[in-house]
């Protein structure tokens, strides 16, 4: 028995780490700046680029979200059914990327503007496409694995990360060229809060599980 309520404590130690990851990222993208930073022109990823002020505060905040939100992923790996297991370990993965994006800085908009981009550039735009492929995975199997309530705010969340994703990427060219871009941070910065809202919504959603010693239920087919 001892062990039993162990184990429930560690599960809700690992949900308390899903919320605590978002509030950690939704802080960073929204209260980290540098003087002359705009935060609705401009891109987080500008804070971590190279040279900015702020690469080295970045870095050290990110690598505390990237434990945190891989502790969340294992306990819902290790959780309530099949595909939300899957879940677990898609976030897992998606977490592993933070270990790569120190190595991926982009370079600030001036100097891609004059041609100085390298391989780090690169890198930078291919994790940034896998990271965004791994939080629809994983909230299409997070629609599919809690229920119908869940299942419809997961397809809202994915029409949004669609809309402002398309918007980010209709401004991106301008920030390669170091010309306006007058919203891209904004649109980033509501994509970015749509997924960290529902990893938060995810770990509520498995916390009576976690208080009352149980599995949920697979959702009942129709």
């Amino acid at each position: 028995m001892k062990k039993h309520r162990s184990v429930d404590g560690l599960g809700k130690a690992l949900l308390i780490c899903g919320v605590a990851s978002s509030l950690l990222y939704g802080v960073m993208i929204w209260a980290i700046r540098y003087e002359g930073y705009d935060p609705i022109s401009q891109v987080p990823s500008e804070l971590a680029a190279i040279a900015a002020p702020t690469q080295t505060r970045w870095a050290f905040l990110g690598a505390i979200y990237t434990l945190l939100i891989a502790a969340f992923g294992w306990g819902v790996a290790h959780g309530p059914n099949r595909r939300a297991r899957i879940v677990g370990v898609l976030l897992l993965a998606y977490a592993s990327l933070g270990l790569l994006w120190p190595f991926a800085p982009m370079h600030q908009r001036a100097v891609l503007a004059t041609g100085g981009g390298t391989l780090s550039d690169t890198m930078h735009v291919v994790l940034g496409a896998v990271t965004v492929f791994l939080m629809f995975l994983a909230i299409g199997f997070g629609a599919a694995a809690f229920g119908k309530r869940f299942g419809v705010y997961s397809i809202i969340s994915i029409g949004v990360l669609l809309a402002f994703g398309a918007l980010t990427f209709l401004e991106a060219p301008r920030l390669q060229a170091n010309l306006p871009t007058p919203y891209i941070g904004l649109w980033e910065r509501i994509n970015i809060s749509v997924f960290l809202l529902w990893i938060v919504a995810l770990a509520t959603r498995l916390w009576p599980a976690a208080l009352n010693g149980r599995r949920p239920a697979e959702p009942t087919p129709h």
